[in-house]
C-alpha cells in the first residue's frame, strides 16, 4: 500500500492566495471586465484604454487569462462567460459590488486578523476610533449605495434559489427584514407573482431600495416600510426572511432577532433565516468559517453558525418544525414554521 509523499503546493497555494485576489479585484476596480464586455480588444488598444504601464500591462491580463477570468484569441482579449455575466457594471446580474468592498475595506482589514484572534475585537473602521461602520455606512449616500450592492452581489444566488425551492404558492405574503437594495424580496415577488412584499429596513436605504424595485417592475406588489430592528416589531406577513443579517449579532441578539419573527408571523407562518452556515462537523464549509472571521473583524460580537445552531434557536423561540435546506454554493437555509 502506497502513499502520496508530501506536498507544499497546497500550503504554497493557500499562503500566497491573495496574489490572485488582489489581482481579481484590482481588475474589479479598473473596470477590465466591463471594459471588454463592449467588444474583445487587442493587446494595445486595452492596456491603453485600461491605463496600465507598460511593465506591468501584459503580466496583468495575461494573469488574468491563466486564472480562468478572461480567454485571450490570437492576442485579442476577452471576457469569460461568467465574468461578462457577473463583472459587467452595467449588466443587472453584477456581483462586483462586494468585491468593490473587499477591495476597499476588508483587504486591508484582514491584514489584522491576527490581532482580532488575539483580542476578539474588531479590527475595521472602528478600530481606528471612527464611527461604527454601519453608522459610517448610513450616514454617507454614496458608499451606502455601494454597500447594498455588495449585499446583493454576494447574496443574488440564495435569493434566486429561496425564490424557486421555498414552497411559495401556499403564502400570499412576505417581509424581507435588513433589506438592503432589496433583490431578496424582488427575486421572491418575480418569481412568485401572488405575493406582496414589505422590504424593511432603515429609513435611509428607502431611495436605494424604492429605485431597486422599481427597476424590476414591482412598485405595486412590493413596498418598503422603515424601521429598527432592535426597537421596534417587525412587519407582520406570511412569509418573514433574513438573509445574511444573523450572523451580524452576537448570540442574544440573534435569539431576539429570531423571537421577534415568531411574534410576528401568524400561524402555520414561516421563518426563513440564510447566511454562509457552517456545517454541522465544522469541517467542510471553509467559507461559512472564515465568514465568521470576518465577522470577527467587522463587528463586536457576530459570528457565523451552523445549521443546528440556528433550528435550535428556532425551537427555543417556540417553531414546531424545523429543517436546513442547502441554497447555493456556501448559503443554506434554516426554515421555522410556527
Amino acid at each position: 500500500m502506497s502513499t502520496q509523499a508530501p506536498s507544499p503546493d497546497h500550503i504554497l497555494q493557500t499562503g500566497l492566495g491573495f496574489w490572485a485576489s488582489k489581482t481579481l479585484l484590482s481588475a474589479v476596480e479598473m473596470e477590465v471586465f466591463t471594459e471588454l464586455a463592449k467588444h474583445p480588444e487587442e493587446f494595445e488598444t486595452l492596456s491603453g484604454r485600461l491605463g496600465l504601464h507598460p511593465r506591468s500591462s501584459r503580466d496583468f491580463l495575461d494573469t488574468l487569462v491563466a486564472l480562468g477570468f478572461l480567454e485571450r484569441n490570437y492576442g485579442v482579449y476577452s471576457n469569460t462567460p461568467s465574468t461578462d455575466l457577473f463583472l459587467d457594471k452595467s449588466k443587472p446580474s453584477y456581483i462586483g459590488g462586494m468585491l468593490e468592498m473587499a477591495n476597499l475595506r476588508l483587504y486591508p482589514f484582514w491584514n489584522k486578523l491576527t490581532v482580532a484572534l488575539r483580542t476578539g475585537q474588531p479590527q475595521n473602521e472602528a478600530a481606528h476610533g471612527d464611527a461604527e461602520p454601519f453608522a459610517a455606512l448610513y450616514a454617507n449616500p454614496e458608499r451606502l449605495k455601494g454597500f447594498l450592492r455588495a449585499m446583493t452581489g454576494v447574496s443574488r444566488g440564495a435569493n434566486m434559489a429561496i425564490a424557486a425551492k421555498f414552497p411559495w404558492a401556499d403564502h400570499k405574503s412576505a417581509a424581507d427584514i435588513g433589506t438592503a437594495q432589496g433583490d431578496l424580496i424582488t427575486q421572491v415577488a418575480l418569481a412568485n407573482p401572488q405575493l406582496s412584499g414589505i422590504g424593511y429596513d432603515l429609513a435611509e436605504v428607502a431611495p436605494v431600495f424604492e429605485d431597486y424595485v422599481e427597476a424590476n417592475g414591482l412598485s405595486s406588489r412590493v413596498k418598503f416600510l422603515p424601521g429598527n430592528f432592535f426597537n421596534d416589531p417587525l412587519p407582520r406577513a406570511d412569509v418573514i426572511m433574513m438573509g445574511h443579517i444573523l450572523h451580524d449579532w452576537d448570540l442574544d441578539q440573534k435569539r431576539m432577532l429570531i423571537s421577534k419573527a415568531y411574534e410576528a408571523l401568524p400561524e402555520g407562518g414561516a421563518l426563513v433565516v440564510y447566511d454562509a452556515m457552517i456545517d454541522d462537523d465544522r469541517s467542510k464549509n471553509a467559507f461559512g468559517l472564515m465568514m465568521s472571521l470576518n465577522m470577527l473583524i467587522e463587528t463586536p460580537g457576530g459570528f457565523d453558525y451552523t445549521g443546528a445552531d440556528c433550528v435550535g434557536w428556532m425551537e427555543e423561540a417556540g417553531f414546531g418544525q424545523t429543517r436546513v435546506e442547502h441554497l447555493v454554493g456556501p448559503d443554506s437555509m434554516a426554515i421555522g414554521i410556527k
